[in-house]
C-alpha cells in the first residue's frame, strides 16, 4: 500500500480540523490531495501544493518542488491552518511556521525512526527523531504530541503533532 492508495483523511486531521478556523487552509505536499479534498468538503478555502498536484474543483492547486531549494511558493501568504502528512523536509520549518496566521492551526503527521522495520521511508534521514515535531515547532502552543507505533492505515512508527500559533 503506498500513501497513494489512501483515500480516507487521516484520524488525526479529522480530530483537530474542528480547531481551524473558518479560512485559507495549505495542504503541504498534498499528494493525492485527500486531505485537500476533506477540508474543502468543510468549507474551507484550501490551497493544495505539490510537486504533481491533483486537479481538484474548488481547490487551488499549486505546482512547486518544495525541496528545490527554491523561494517558498507562497510568500507572504498566512493561513487559518497548515496540513502536512507523510511529508519531511526539514528546511520548511521555520517557513511553515512564518505561513501560520495568528490563532492559526498547523496539523502535522509523518514517519518517524524506526519506521523501516515497516517499509518506506527506511532512511533515517526522511524519518523524525524522537520529539522532533515538539522542538520544531516549540514557539507555537502544542495543543496535542503523539509519537510511537501505528497500526493503521497500515503499521508505522509515527509523530503527530497539532499547534496553534501564538
Amino acid at each position: 500500500m503506498t500513501g497513494h492508495d489512501i483515500v480516507a483523511p487521516s484520524p488525526w486531521v479529522v480530530r483537530w480540523a474542528p480547531l481551524l478556523a473558518r479560512g485559507r487552509v495549505l495542504d503541504l505536499a498534498c499528494g493525492s490531495g485527500r486531505h485537500a479534498r476533506y477540508l474543502a468538503g468543510l468549507g474551507h478555502e484550501v490551497t493544495a501544493v505539490d510537486r504533481q498536484p491533483p486537479q481538484l474543483a474548488g481547490v487551488r492547486c499549486l505546482r512547486a518542488d518544495l525541496e528545490d531549494g527554491g523561494p517558498w511558493p507562497l510568500p507572504g501568504e498566512r493561513f487559518a491552518g497548515i496540513v502536512v502528512i507523510n511529508y519531511l523536509h526539514r528546511p520548511l520549518y521555520a517557513a511553515i511556521e512564518h505561513a501560520l496566521a495568528p490563532g492559526g492551526v498547523l496539523i502535522y503527521e509523518t514517519f518517524m525512526v524506526g519506521n523501516e522495520r515497516f517499509g518506506k521511508p527506511s532512511n533515517p534521514a526522511f524519518s523524525l527523531r524522537p520529539g522532533e515535531l515538539w522542538q520544531a515547532f516549540g514557539g507555537l502552543h502544542v495543543v496535542a504530541f503523539e509519537q510511537g507505533r501505528a497500526g493503521a492505515p497500515k503499521p508505522a512508527m509515527i509523530q503527530r503533532l497539532c499547534a496553534v500559533q501564538r
